[in-house]
């Protein structure tokens, strides 16, 4: 089976995720997309990450009606800063009859040349990329990369955090259980 995994710290998991994943299935002979959640992004400041288990569950409740796009916690039991090659590896070790793929916006695609090992992902994974504004061009060209004809969404979770601080609503930004989450605890100022 071929599996798509999408990367990131989903901070909080937004539609924007969801669509992303959802023109995966639509476009490619992926299967399923799993979102791989996480708890250290070597990329990103950890100070402003919401704990990597409420992270998790909420993508457990934006996704719990579906079976083709799901979370996974592969990344919480593997050394930090997480790093994707290690995952890789350690998803190809525990399900070799899977064919996994990477998903990654067109602004990672500009800077893979600086991820460990990432001559060893590009020979090994096939590579989704979605359009980002802003994007520049990577400077190495990949033999295995498909661009999704994916729709450009301008939604951030650094957006959708700023905006719950400031009282805002994110209706229809974020999948409404997922919401419900983050107000009861009081998560992102909400």
């Amino acid at each position: 089976m071929k599996v798509a995994l999408f990367f990131g710290s989903f901070n909080p998991v937004h539609v924007g995720h969801l669509i992303l994943a959802q023109s995966v299935l639509n476009e490619t002979d992926c299967k399923q997309v799993w979102l791989v959640v996480s708890p250290h992004n070597p990329h990103k400041d950890k100070k402003s990450l919401l704990n990597a288990y409420d992270r998790l569950r909420l993508c457990e409740l934006a996704l719990e009606d579906r079976d083709d796009i799901r979370p996974t916690n592969i990344e919480f039991s593997l050394p930090r800063p997480s790093y994707t090659i290690d995952t890789l590896t350690a998803l190809t070790l525990r399900h070799p009859k899977y064919e996994f793929c990477l998903l990654m916006g067109g602004d990672n695609l500009a800077t893979l040349h600086k991820w460990k090992k990432y001559e060893v992902i590009v020979e090994h994974y096939p590579i989704l990329v979605y359009p980002r504004s802003g994007a520049e061009p990577p400077p190495h060209d990949y033999s295995n990369v498909k661009t999704l004809n994916a729709p450009m969404l301008d939604i951030s979770a650094t957006q959708i955090r700023e905006l719950m601080a400031a009282g805002k609503s994110v209706k229809y930004m974020v999948p409404e259980k997922a919401l419900e989450y983050i107000r009861t605890r009081g998560f992102y100022g909400a």
